[in-house]
């Protein structure tokens, strides 16, 4: 409750000045299917998340039985999504049984779950190679900002670009939000541990620009492809003639580093980034041109494997070493009309911490 809280209040701060945030999520998944159902009934599972007035609705994802949970473009706040992530976390599991599948995976890492391997140099060719595949899954937050009109300001020049640096900038220190166990750092090593290079394409470091892990996406997307494509004329058999181009409708920020997890908290993850966008505001009034951000190397892992030296502390001594998030939410939340607002950021700490109590943090080898 006091996170939703302090999410409306954000919002609050940020409709006073006239922005209003768009946050949405995508979550993948893996599911197996006993020996006699040939499919999962995603029309059933969409259906039952419609009545649960979830805004979302799952479909198949690339590899063999993993689907994917998208948010719907329905007008719902930032704080609705998270409701909704939330939710839909909970309940998915057992809605997916109820309409075929023997059990559902939300993990950073399905091991094992498909088997084939792309020829050296080929992105879609099989080779003879039927070693087990590893597949990363992610929860993927995208954000962009729109004035009162409705108006995306991201496809002006300026705000989205400080929005990502300041994501790219504080998502270091922070990383425990958005990977909150062990395996979501074996998830970012995947592709150099198991030689799986060609077959995955997941962001493994911190790195910005229209195609990195904090992408911002204008006129470009991922594949240089152009963005806001939207079918104009149809041939008779349906093919399209000729598309519409609105790229200022769908310009955003995509934080494309998160690992599915069952530890993954929905509303830290929307406070973390409406925190972004108020800092990326303030950057933007003051006219100057964002800085560019040098790539970084994500840590290794949960806990430290060596000294803050040698750049090898993990992500929880990291955070204990960080003040950024408990500064900003003293800052942003010194007005919110709470009984215990002068402890705010204390309790946020011990509520990032708290799963890893016990944990241990000492150097390693």
């Amino acid at each position: 409750m006091l996170l939703q809280q302090i999410i409306k209040h954000l919002l609050d701060n940020l409709a006073l000045q006239g922005f209003n945030p768009v946050v949405h999520f995508e979550l993948e998944g893996v599911f197996e299917l006993p020996p006699w159902q040939k499919q999962l009934d995603y029309q059933g599972i969409n259906n039952k998340l419609k009545q649960l007035d979830i805004d979302g609705e799952l479909k198949t994802e690339y590899w063999k039985n993993q689907w994917e949970y998208v948010s719907l473009f329905n007008g719902q706040s930032p704080l609705k999504e998270a409701q909704n992530l939330d939710k839909a976390m909970q309940l998915l599991p057992q809605i997916m049984r109820q309409h075929g599948a023997e059990n559902v995976l939300m993990q950073p890492v399905a091991w094992g779950a498909d088997k084939g391997r792309y020829l050296s140099g080929s992105g879609a060719i099989f080779s003879l190679d039927t070693r087990s595949v590893h597949i990363p899954n992610a929860i993927q937050l995208n954000v962009s900002v729109e004035n009162h009109k409705g108006e995306n300001l991201f496809a002006q020049q300026g705000l989205g670009e400080w929005v990502q640096y300041h994501l790219l900038s504080n998502s270091y220190h922070n990383c425990i939000l958005f990977l909150p166990e062990e395996d979501a750092f074996k998830r970012l090593a995947l592709r150099n541990d198991y030689g799986l290079d060609a077959e995955l394409s997941s962001p493994v470091i911190l790195s910005g620009g229209h195609q990195g892990s904090i992408a911002l996406y204008k006129e470009k997307g991922k594949h240089n492809q152009a963005m806001g494509q939207e079918p104009l004329f149809f041939a008779a058999d349906n093919s399209v003639l000729s598309y519409t181009i609105d790229w200022q409708k769908t310009a955003r920020v995509e934080h494309r580093i998160g690992a599915t997890s069952k530890d993954y908290n929905p509303y830290l993850n929307v406070i973390f980034a409406l925190l972004n966008v108020l800092e990326g505001i303030n950057s933007w009034k003051t006219g100057r041109a964002a800085p560019s951000f040098s790539d970084k190397t994500l840590p290794r892992s949960l806990y430290d494997t060596g000294s803050e030296d040698d750049g090898r502390l993990g992500a929880l001594s990291l955070f204990k070493n960080d003040d950024w998030l408990m500064s900003k939410v003293d800052l942003y939340c010194q007005n919110m009309f709470y009984a215990d607002v002068a402890n705010l950021s204390k309790k946020i700490r011990d509520m990032v911490l708290k799963p890893y109590e016990g944990a241990t943090i000492a150097l390693g080898s």
